[in-house]
């Protein structure tokens, strides 16, 4: 294997491409009412999971995602080198207390909603230096758990303003691995391989933190669109490259009022994307229908979406590459409370369809 380039100050450029094994989705009853219903893997209508806590709730869907990635990619627990994965409350207990009693080895993360990115970015990088064959990255988000560990108890009945979004309750897994996908005597067994053709990260940008001074935290998007922007632009830069040379440019849980902001902001350095960018927070929910307001956020969102739509999208050939930016909102209940502000920061990923030769 070829030594791995940084690119910039911020960028690696993989030499050898690094595969999507497989990928599985498994979210709540309202995602499963959105526009992408037919994509994910598993829609529950228990919010519970079968469980008797809201946080019980969520490590059961983290583990039900994995142990389905596991089984779909036709490996065995024993055959994952690590576990990268985190979620989005204190001490990150639904992925301590749920995939990590799989038996892997596991570094648990918080990247807060961009934990998929930063997950995969870890993943790959491990990947590609040779220090594991499959790596296992997961994430996964719960409105209940959500709102009871940074803003109210559901019985508060508080009215949300109309920049709130709504956390998605959704988890998603990816095995990642220095081979790619081999078709198994059932397709459905290898979603993530047609044909010839396959998913793999050739690329990524490590992101900042930006502090751009929010303090609404009910503002997902605010507070997260100047971190996409700073890293997308940063990425540019460190390859190169610019808006055209991607089918699409994809930022995690935005939503209406952060998708806005994302590209005022980069209007202001000269960087238009309009017309490559899409948003996961606007992907998985009907606006007009299910009252999200300004849209999706939480740790499942982007990771869902990827999982169940961008990911076979790649796969098929509808995209040849795309830039997978999932963003994150750096607060916690203690610094909210104490009137500090609210970070963002934004992982990006080049994920492209690899077409493998015989």
């Amino acid at each position: 294997m070829k030594e791995n380039l940084q690119k910039g100050s911020a960028s690696i450029a993989f030499s050898h491409p690094v595969y999507f094994r497989s990928a599985a989705s498994v979210v709540g009853e309202k995602e499963g009412e959105g526009p992408l219903k037919d994509y994910f893997d598993v829609i529950s209508d228990d919010p519970m999971f079968g469980t008797n806590t809201w946080e019980a709730a969520e490590s059961t869907m983290q583990q039900q995602a994995a142990s389905l990635a596991v089984t779909k990619a036709g490996l065995k627990t024993s055959d994952i080198r690590m576990v990268f994965a985190g979620d989005l409350l204190a001490q990150t207990v639904a992925s301590s207390f749920g995939i990590a009693e799989l038996g892997i080895p596991f570094y648990g993360l918080y990247g807060a909603c961009s934990t998929m990115g930063e997950s995969l970015s870890l993943g790959s990088m491990a990947v590609a230096a040779g220090y594991g064959k499959n790596i296992l990255c997961a994430t996964s988000s719960h409105f209940a758990t959500a709102e009871k560990e940074f803003r109210f108890p559901l019985g508060y009945g508080n009215q949300r303003p109309l920049s709130a979004t709504w956390t998605v309750t959704g988890s998603a897994a990816c095995i990642i691995s220095s081979s790619p996908p081999r078709r198994k005597t059932t397709p459905k067994s290898e979603p993530l391989l047609q044909d010839k053709s396959c998913a793999a990260i050739t690329g990524l940008t490590t992101g900042r933190v930006v502090d751009f001074g929010f303090r609404d935290s009910l503002n997902m998007g605010g507070c997260m669109a100047p971190a996409a922007c700073d890293t997308i632009y940063q990425h540019f830069n460190d390859f190169n490259r610019t808006p055209s040379d991607y089918d699409a440019i994809i930022t995690g849980d935005l939503g209406n009022v952060g998708k806005q902001i994302l590209l005022d902001l980069l209007a202001k350095k000269n960087v238009d994307i309009t017309l490559q960018h899409q948003d996961c927070g606007l992907l998985i929910y009907d606006n007009e229908t299910q009252d999200t307001h300004s849209g999706g956020s939480g740790c499942g969102c982007a990771a869902s979406v990827l999982a169940s739509y961008l990911l076979p999208r790649i796969v098929s050939g509808g995209w040849k590459k795309i830039l997978f930016v999932p963003t994150g909102a750096m607060l916690s209940k203690v610094s909210f409370n104490e009137g500090e502000p609210v970070p963002g920061i934004a992982h990006a990923l080049v994920i492209e369809q690899i077409v493998l030769s015989e």
